[in-house]
């Protein structure tokens, strides 16, 4: 993630609030003391559910302090993975995988089409307030390819027509379902294929 993604617009200060204060006792217990920063990532993902899906500057000092590490490591974390936003995201976020199972399965087509619903450029909300997009790698969803992650959810075996569909619910205020949009059960084989029993599919 490069600086520019970073919002200039900052809080001054950020606090946990009462619940993720003790998901944040948590998951510092699941290390030994001497090795509290390993609890960096989790912690950088608890600020970003509580701040409305991205970073500020002011958690990133807090977490910092509360792991008793220099703010320039939890920084660095920070800006390497892309799970991490830094700057502010529509109330649904499209994660739009384009590795090559995602990429020869159209994934590009799905891109085009968060350009045209959402916004021409990647990381910008859209005029209604409600979406942004961002171009990713690898979901680990390859063999429902293509695939969006919006929030937390995954949205499988889509096409344009599809996504588009899922815009338009959620423009509308609607909520989509997520799952494969072919009818599929996780990644069962199509047409219920079972081919080390059925030697007519073998």
């Amino acid at each position: 993630m490069s600086l520019k993604k970073i919002s200039k617009e900052q809080p001054e200060v950020f606090k946990f609030n009462e619940k993720n204060l003790k998901a944040v006792k948590k998951a510092i217990s699941n290390y030994p003391k001497n090795k509290m920063k390993s609890a960096v990532m989790p912690l950088l993902y608890i600020a970003q559910k509580q701040n409305d899906n991205w970073i500020p500057l002011a958690a990133m000092k807090l977490i910092a302090k509360t792991l008793n590490m220099p703010y320039i490591k939890v920084y660095e974390v920070a800006t390497f993975y892309t799970m991490y936003n830094l700057s502010p995201v529509g109330e649904y976020f499209f994660q739009v995988c384009t590795t090559t199972p995602c990429m020869i399965r159209g994934a590009y087509k799905l891109v085009d089409v968060c350009k045209k619903r959402i916004s021409e450029n990647e990381s910008e909300i859209s005029k209604d307030g409600k979406s942004s997009w961002l171009e990713v790698e690898c979901l680990g969803a390859c063999v429902n390819a293509p695939m969006v992650q919006i929030n937390e959810d995954y949205f499988e075996d889509l096409d344009s027509e599809k996504l588009e569909k899922i815009i338009e619910k959620i423009s509308n205020n609607e909520k989509p379902n997520p799952g494969s949009y072919r009818g599929r059960l996780s990644s069962e084989p199509e047409n219920i294929r079972k081919t080390l029993l059925d030697n007519k599919n073998a």
